[in-house]
């Protein structure tokens, strides 16, 4: 950022120590140069934006002297928007480097992931994402780093936690897959995600609420990652699928359904799923019926990219490489037909198949794929939160939480401009100023 200033609007910013103590103070006045306060709406010129107690209390035209004692946060250089949003995150463990994840699988416990998890989450946050939606990691560690992060023990995102996502037997999350026969009777009575049937599978719903999942997700088809060579087809029954949903639903748990497979993205649309995650492969037909149904599609473009060039470079097992490859070739055309039909879109990216932080590089395949820069900010801010039942986020305006980020350019212009954020703002609180 060229030039970022914080400052007290009486003499305290002279005295050592100072900024430390304004960063936490309860009223904030943030100068910005270009203020985008509600995304699919046009921005707004030079504003001032009065943040109290973590929240947004005012939006104001111009830059606004502030009152006594208040902190004045001087973006006036910069182009502000709220705090972003990614729908698809597995912030525990080793991210984006998957042959050392499994060099270190019989060495490291929960604990470690945890603690990578915490790394993960700062670098997250510092990348410009305030909230994330956690799709896959074991139950208490992942509810354990929520509570840290809203406790304030742990820089991070705000997470909404799925657990562990819910497959059958032998499916893409089942941690039996590919183990050796000594591991997986040693590993084999910590499994409670699989299920096989509907009664099963509700109570391997009920079982991850219990641990603390907020949102749940189950595997309608195969995987990429999986060490299984069953492919990307329906994995779940469509009996399954509903039984996992309903009963979600009357837990008050939204609903996400990993799938690539046609078949199985619309089983799980007629089930009345939330969110299709994914979707590989897509036809008219399917993407007729999720528009109508209005299912959102979480797409995780930079997934397939990812995954294709760590298959292509060995560094995947053998069973998932044609899997990676079929992916690959079918998804940037999937999403294509779904823009330009009119889907609804929240911003993804499955962080954790790539690098955390990087998240942002979502935004230009997202543009290749037809969506303009002010389509594809909005499905990671407005369309997010409410993708996810957040009315709290996603926004600028009185009432809502206080997170917000700057750039130097114009992300309207040139959505890659997301991919360098230099101040960000949760809560209220400064996380990083450049």
């Amino acid at each position: 950022m060229k030039r970022f200033m914080l400052s007290a609007a009486s003499a305290l910013a002279l005295v050592p120590g100072a900024v430390a103590a304004q960063e936490t103070a309860a009223v904030s006045y943030i100068h910005a140069g270009r203020l985008l306060d509600r995304p699919g709406e046009a921005p707004r010129g030079p504003s001032t934006i009065i943040v109290r107690d973590g929240k947004v209390a005012e939006v104001r035209d111009g830059l606004v002297v502030p009152e006594a004692g208040a902190t004045l946060v001087d973006l006036k250089d910069s182009f502000v928007l709220p705090g972003l949003i990614d729908m698809h995150v597995h912030l525990l463990g080793i991210g984006g480097d998957p042959l050392r994840a499994r060099l270190e699988a019989l060495t490291s416990e929960d604990e470690d992931d945890v603690l990578y998890g915490a790394g993960n989450a700062r670098t997250t946050l510092r990348a410009g994402f305030t909230t994330v939606r956690d799709l896959g990691g074991t139950a208490r560690s992942i509810r354990a780093l929520r509570d840290a992060i809203a406790r304030g023990d742990v820089e991070g995102p705000t997470i909404v936690n799925a657990g562990e996502p819910i497959s059958v037997t032998g499916g893409h999350g089942d941690p039996l897959n590919g183990l050796s026969a000594t591991i997986a009777h040693a590993v084999e009575p910590e499994v409670v995600n699989t299920c096989d049937g509907a009664d099963d599978c509700r109570r391997a719903v009920r079982r991850q609420v219990g641990r603390g999942a907020q949102v749940i997700k189950f595997m309608a088809t195969g995987g990429v990652l999986s060490n299984v060579s069953g492919g990307l087809g329906r994995a779940m029954m469509p009996e399954e699928m509903k039984a996992v949903i309903d009963t979600a639903h009357a837990l008050g748990r939204k609903v996400a359904a990993h799938s690539h497979a046609k078949e199985g993205t619309a089983a799980a649309v007629e089930a009345g799923v939330d969110t299709i995650d994914h979707g590989t492969f897509l036809d008219d037909a399917t993407v007729r019926l999720m528009k109508a149904r209005g299912t959102w599609l979480v797409p995780t473009m930079i997934a397939p990219v990812t995954a294709l060039q760590q298959a292509r470079a060995g560094l995947l097992p053998p069973a998932t490489i044609p899997k990676a490859e079929e992916a690959g070739a079918a998804a940037r055309e999937s999403h294509r037909r779904a823009i330009a039909a009119g889907v609804r879109i929240a911003f993804g990216t499955d962080s954790g198949v790539s690098k955390h932080g990087e998240n942002a590089k979502e935004f230009a395949l997202m543009v290749d794929a037809g969506m303009t820069p002010a389509q594809a900010i909005k499905a990671a801010t407005a369309d997010a939160a409410e993708a996810l039942g957040r009315s709290e986020i996603g926004r600028i305006a009185p009432g809502m939480a206080a997170d917000m980020i700057a750039v130097d350019g114009d992300p309207l212009a040139d959505v890659r401009e997301l991919e360098n954020v230099d101040f960000v703002m949760k809560a209220g609180k400064v996380v990083r100023r450049d």
